[in-house]
């Protein structure tokens, strides 16, 4: 038999590590193209010659991502994971046309999803096998099934806690592919401790199997605002003096209406109108909202902003009175690193993942308690001496999370799973019980 691909990388010292970036990079999936962004940077920044990073991405889709590779990084193009008759060669060494054939297939694929036909787990087209990785990083939720060693990040497991939220054909989807990609993988990372015990408890995954590696808040490599940039954001956005803000997609689980709700029992109960900033994408249950917040007659207290560059995230959140995130669920909240990192006061729901990740540095409130929420609220909208203690502990909790060890951590378990040598650094990072590797 000759010689297998990983056996010749092994042979020349170099480990080729896949990671895939297939994200359409509009900021529709929130965080997950934030961590990815993160770890594209935080790798670019180490040196070291012999570690390759390879982001697959789309055809034509990656100028989302660009900016952030440099150094031993790249991107190459994938078609995307379903093998394709025939032609899946002619596809990977043309790009146009595999951005064509996307856009025609992926509907396709979309609407048998919707009618409940739910597809097999997605299979490799053969690219990554092909080109000789050693490991593929599946940072986000979507995979597929290859025969080269992987890890899988699957983010949350809210359609089993809140299936209301979701369609029959979609949970069934996820639980079809979540489990192949979990059992698949050789190693599954949770963001929090919280997410890792919720892991193992529903899909009985072995527990040294889920690794805790936490993300950094990628604002940390945004531009920083002067004060002429802080005071354009105020005019271009048009944002009133004092406020409070919340980025997150209008899913419902983002409770954006108890908020509002709240927001409304300040005003009957105690007589302070409060203000609302709100970023992220205006998906189709968008419109509920807008009813909501014509009936609470809230439409000249709240603010819904159209796409904002990373330099207005930054002055938002150092421009607004605090950060409120009142999610019913999150396997991790990466807003609340961003408003501790930009030093904005926060609080934020006390269910799930949220409690663990804010520590002592927010105040938490029940979000399905709209008194409570509107109390919590207004202890913020008049307490000056509480935000200011807020934001302090804020900067001290976030100052431990860095996308240089975030990326090291990854390094470290790249090189611990395809049985490279570790350094003094890689065995500091990882638990001394990690000592296997993959064979294959």
């Amino acid at each position: 038999m000759g010689e297998t691909n990983q056996e010749r990388n092994q042979s020349d010292g170099l480990l080729r590590v896949c990671i895939d970036a297939r994200l359409t990079g509009n900021g529709a999936v929130g965080g997950v193209e934030q961590f990815v962004i993160g770890l594209a940077r935080g790798l670019s920044e180490l040196q070291d010659k012999t570690i390759e990073y390879s982001f697959l991405t789309y055809a034509n889709n990656d100028e989302w991502l660009l900016p952030y590779i440099s150094g031993s990084c790249r991107v190459i193009h994938g078609f995307g994971a379903t093998r394709l008759p025939g032609w899946s060669r002619a596809l990977r060494s043309a790009p146009f046309v595999r951005a064509a054939a996307y856009k025609l297939l992926d509907p396709i694929r979309q609407r048998k999803q919707k009618t409940g036909n739910v597809l097999a787990p997605p299979k490799s087209d053969g690219l990554v096998e092909q080109e000789g990785f050693d490991l593929v990083h599946f940072p986000t939720q979507n995979a597929f099934l290859t025969s080269v060693p992987s890890i899988y990040h699957p983010w949350d497991l809210q359609h089993l806690h809140l299936p209301q939220y979701f369609s029959p054909a979609v949970v069934r989807k996820r639980e079809t592919e979540y489990r192949a990609f979990c059992a698949q993988a050789a190693m599954v990372v949770a963001a929090t401790s919280w997410q890792k015990k919720d892991l193992i408890a529903q899909y009985q995954l072995p527990e040294e199997k889920v690794q805790v590696i936490a993300p950094a808040p990628v604002v940390e490599f945004y531009p920083v605002p002067t004060e002429a940039d802080l005071e354009l954001a105020r005019k271009k956005l048009s944002l009133p003096e004092r406020f409070f803000f919340y980025p997150a997609q209008t899913w419902p689980h983002k409770n954006h209406v108890n908020l509002f709700r709240a927001m409304a029992r300040i005003r009957e109960r105690d007589g302070v109108d409060v203000h609302l900033v709100l970023s992220g994408k205006r998906n189709e249950y968008f419109p509920t909202l807008e009813k909501e917040i014509d009936e609470l007659n809230l439409r000249d207290r709240v603010q819904f902003l159209d796409y904002v560059t990373p330099l207005e995230l930054q002055c938002l959140y150092r421009l607004c009175r605090a950060m409120v995130f009142p999610s019913l669920f999150e396997g991790f909240g990466m807003p609340i690193s961003e408003a501790f990192m930009m030093g904005a006061p926060t609080a934020c729901s006390n269910v799930t993942s949220l409690p663990e990740q804010a520590a002592d540095a927010a105040l938490i409130f029940d979000p399905n308690d709209v008194d409570e929420m509107a109390q919590t609220l207004l202890r913020l909208w008049t307490d000056d001496a509480l935000c200011n203690d807020l934001a302090e502990r804020a900067r001290k909790r976030v100052s431990s999370f860095k996308w240089e060890r975030t990326a090291r951590t990854f390094r470290a378990h790249y090189r611990r799973l395809t049985c490279r040598q570790l350094t003094t650094d890689d065995q500091s990072l990882l638990n001394t019980e990690l000592s296997t590797c993959i064979t294959t």
